[in-house]
């Protein structure tokens, strides 16, 4: 078995970040367990989780998992640990001020969390890597994508996206109910009740586009209120697939079990980018976070809309070309602006490319698989200011 199971892309949280709030909180609760008994605990942050932390929550997240005034937060923004941009290091001191444990964990992107060790425990579920190999067994077997996942992962993989969905659509709910302004020092006011409500008074293709951005914005806007949503695959790109299915449910009177399936089929998607390249903003930019939700939204519904699986690869691969070179440069460190309205847009384009997808017989040029190992070489090319580092871009022409 070489890929890790789809659970690793859908995780329920709290927001704003997944990669500076979600994972730091798990790597803080796992040190507390082993060294509850410590009277100090000196936390070192190191490049994008130093540079961006702040406006991302991390030392509130860190200060709340451990007993108060134990904690000290060392910042070193310009310290980039080799393995990983989002380095953390725990030190837990006794009384006397004498070293008890030290650990070293990386934050890598969709709320996980790894070390030298938990790298090499990966538990594996799939025997395939790559779409080609995937599509091609899918011909062999005369199966789907959403087949595939079920045979690998076991039928309890449904209790757990039907828990994933209901989670999604209580963010929807949420966030199209709250009203006021976003935490933050950019003052930021939440939109998605506007927009639902003017789109209830258009129709017609307005009406339906207007519908999927209000969706998109109201579990984006959730998120960076630090509230209850899920990674889909980041808390960054959360509001992009349940804008989507959400909008196609509505829409169509789709069953719950075809939306699992179509949850089944981005995760698997995004699953991919994940293996072979990386949905960490801070690794890649934001075309590894919007960009893979963008490719997981698309290729999920062509599924909804009866595409074959070449017609769903070709979905995902237009999801993720169109935002290769993606930058992130969160302004203020705050997962707002330009993060929230590139949910809702990215949504949109996501149903742009199901609708192009379908028309087409889903023979293309450009793979998938090779899309993906353009984006990983893109991130490696993109200078460090535009990944999550708040020190190009927007970050710096917005005051």
């Amino acid at each position: 078995m070489i890929m890790e199971t789809i659970r690793k892309i859908y995780k329920t949280g709290l927001g704003p970040s997944s990669s500076h709030t979600m994972g730091p909180r798990f790597a803080a609760e796992k040190f507390r367990a082993k060294n509850d008994a410590a009277t100090q605990i000196k936390i070192t942050l190191y490049g994008s989780l130093a540079a961006t932390g702040k406006g991302h929550l991390t030392d509130k997240v860190l200060r709340e998992s451990f007993p108060e005034d134990k904690v000290k937060i060392i910042w070193e923004k310009d310290i980039v640990l080799p393995r990983h941009p989002n380095g953390m290091k725990f030190e837990a001191f006794d009384d006397k001020g004498a070293l008890l444990d030290d650990w070293t964990v990386y934050s890598v992107g969709g709320g996980d969390i790894e070390d030298d060790v938990t790298t090499n425990q990966k538990v594996t579920v799939y025997p395939h890597s790559k779409m080609a190999d995937i599509l091609k067994w899918c011909q062999q077997n005369g199966r789907t994508l959403w087949e595939y996942v079920e045979i690998h992962e076991g039928p309890q993989i449904w209790e757990f996206l039907a828990e994933t969905w209901k989670t999604m659509k209580e963010s929807i709910a949420c966030g199209l109910e709250h009203e006021g302004v976003l935490p933050g020092i950019l003052h930021l006011p939440r939109k998605a009740s506007s927009y639902y409500i003017k789109a209830k008074s258009t129709a017609g293709s307005l009406q339906r586009r207007a519908l999927v951005f209000a969706y998109a914005l109201a579990v984006s806007e959730e998120n960076a209120g630090g509230g209850v949503i899920v990674t889909a695959p980041t808390c960054g790109s959360c509001g992009v697939v349940p804008a989507v299915l959400y909008h196609i449910q509505n829409t169509y009177s789709y069953s719950d079990a075809r939306i699992l399936r179509a949850l089944a089929t981005a995760a698997l998607i995004g699953n991919l980018v994940k293996e072979n390249a990386s949905i960490s903003g801070a690794q890649v930019g934001c075309q590894g976070e919007v960009g893979t939700a963008c490719s997981m939204a698309a290729g999920a519904a062509v599924q909804l809309f009866g595409g074959t699986p070449s017609q769903v690869e070709y979905a995902a691969e237009m999801g993720l070309e169109h935002h290769l070179g993606l930058t992130c440069d969160p302004v203020a460190g705050l997962v707002q602006i330009p993060c929230i309205e590139r949910n809702a847009i990215a949504a949109g384009r996501a149903m742009d490319a199901s609708a192009y997808a379908i028309l087409s017989d889903g023979q293309h040029r450009v793979s998938f698989d090779k899309t993906v190992l353009a984006m990983k070489q893109t991130g490696h090319d993109l200078p460090d200011i535009y990944k999550e580092t708040s020190e190009g871009g927007l970050a710096i022409q917005i005051k």
